[in-house]
């Protein structure tokens, strides 16, 4: 006789669709719920940190002021603040 402690088993089975569908729908509605629960906020997950990473990208890509424009920038800025107070 042996024992094994904090053992990880990783056990993968190829089964199709229609058979995953039989397996869940024998369990109990408890667990069917938090399989639901489980796999929506998977999915939620998965379609935050895309639309963040388009974001993210797009961000990274947009144009730039050079340090000319963005003294420009400041001038304009400087000239309608002394317009807007006359």
């Amino acid at each position: 006789m042996f024992s094994l402690l904090n053992l990880d088993m990783e056990l993968k089975v190829d089964i199709g669709f229609e058979q995953l569908l039989k397996v869940i729908n024998q369990l109990p509605t408890a667990k069917i719920i938090q399989l639901k629960a489980e796999l929506s906020e998977k999915s939620i997950n998965n379609e935050k940190s895309a639309l963040t990473g388009n974001f993210e990208k797009f961000l990274l890509t947009g144009p730039v002021m050079d340090d000319h424009q963005f003294e420009q920038y400041k001038a304009t800025r400087a000239r309608l603040n002394k317009w807007r107070t006359k």
